[in-house]
């Protein structure tokens, strides 16, 4: 087989992570092969993660003549006799049981982070959370939250700075809110790791006083990037006379205990409701940053978080921007801006699936040192590379004369 030069892992490698053993259990374990005759849990998983690495867009066409090809069932030990229609793939994947994709998902998460050395655990204990919106015309999709007339579909994602740890689908307007749907995200999150000592670093999509309230109540700590005018109550400056005022790329103007307003829903006795402010009695800290390289330009960081010092808090934001070239990445290689399915079942499905090639790509990106585009052609390359050993050898020849360096 070819192998490339510096190298230190290859695809085959990375693909036995998914032992056949892992879907035979799931499948016996979920709903997933209940009413099919041919579309089985184990087949879509390897239609599915096949289809995302060969092709630069994919669709239900793709997936049709992806899974007729005799090279697919080849590589995969499939039946060469079987043959779908798109129609049949549609409807699989609105049907199919999206919680065995989504335990997957889990267990190589849990393989892969197992790999992390001590130093890199502690290094990345900062989780980005964040979401982004796939928007279709008015009428496509069947359910989806609005988002300038069109009908939409929100993914947010908590990432630990190497690999995507959870991810929420959402099609309901009530979480056009940021304030609803990232919360959601990070209390899901902190469930599988009891014992954390995570960071979560958000956006400024986060703005309620009473999910920080709720936050800080569960011990959770935070640090996310606040509106400029927010209004507060200072109780303590945490600025001492000898603090070197540099933080970094910034300079520091604010760092002060506070307390946060919130808005109390009241009824009026025509029964219109309106909102009264009150004074949160929890403790919050704010710091305030200036930019070196922008006039005027200030940051506003809110955090229940008074260990770190505030230069610490603003190059743990700034490590945000992670979370952005993670979904840039997704969007660009992995095509996840195009819906293959337009009900949230078949959403779910593709997002779980998306997520399990993009850690298989992250792990081999890092192992090799080596960029996304690059990580992303050389997998593809080495797929099909594993695919012409097979054939060759199936027909009786010797693929180590065809791959000899």
């Amino acid at each position: 087989m070819t192998e490339f030069r510096g190298h230190r892992i290859q695809v085959n490698q990375l693909l036995n992570v998914i032992p056949e053993s892992l879907l035979a259990n799931l499948s016996s374990t979920t709903k997933v092969d209940y009413y099919t005759k041919i579309l089985h849990g184990k087949k879509m998983f390897y239609l599915l993660l096949y289809s995302i690495i060969e092709n630069e867009k994919l669709s239900q066409r793709t997936l049709e003549d992806t899974f007729n090809d005799p090279v697919f069932k080849l590589l995969f030990d499939l039946d060469k006799e079987e043959t779908v229609c798109r129609s049949s793939i549609s409807e699989r994947l609105s049907k199919i049981d999206s919680g065995y994709f989504k335990q997957i998902y889990e267990c190589i998460y849990e393989q892969f982070s197992k790999h992390y050395k001590e130093s890199e655990r502690h290094k990345y204990n900062l989780i980005r959370v964040d979401s982004s919106i796939v928007s279709e015309t008015v009428g496509k999709l069947m359910e989806g939250l609005n988002n300038c007339g069109k009908k939409a579909v929100k993914y947010s994602v908590a990432f630990d700075g190497v690999l995507p740890c959870e991810l929420q689908t959402f099609t309901s307007s009530s979480y056009c809110s940021e304030d609803n749907a990232l919360p959601e995200v990070v209390l899901n999150h902190v469930k599988k790791e009891q014992d954390h000592q995570n960071i979560y670093v958000l956006d400024r999509g986060l703005q309620s006083t009473r999910t920080m309230k709720t936050f800080s109540d569960d011990t959770i700590k935070f640090i996310c990037r606040s509106k400029e005018d927010r209004k507060y109550v200072e109780l303590k400056s945490l600025i001492s006379a000898d603090q070197d005022l540099d933080c970094g790329e910034s300079t520091l103007i604010k760092d002060a205990k506070i307390k946060l307003y919130t808005g109390v829903p009241i009824k009026n006795k025509r029964g219109n409701i309106h909102y009264k402010e009150k004074l949160v009695d929890t403790e919050f800290r704010l710091v305030i940053v200036k930019s070196k390289t922008k006039e005027q330009q200030q940051y506003w960081f809110l955090t229940n978080d008074f260990d770190l010092s505030a230069k610490e808090i603003a190059q743990a934001y700034r490590r945000r921007w992670d979370i952005e070239v993670f979904f840039r990445f997704i969007k660009q290689e992995l095509n996840v801006s195009h819906l293959v399915s337009l009900n949230k079942n078949g959403i779910e499905v593709m997002m779980y699936m998306t997520l399990i090639v993009a850690m298989i790509i992250l792990i081999y990106k890092k192992a090799n040192n080596i960029g996304y585009k690059t990580a992303k052609r050389r997998m593809a390359m080495e797929v099909r590379n594993l695919a012409i050993a097979l054939i060759v050898s199936h027909c009786g020849g010797n693929p180590d004369l065809m791959f000899k360096t």
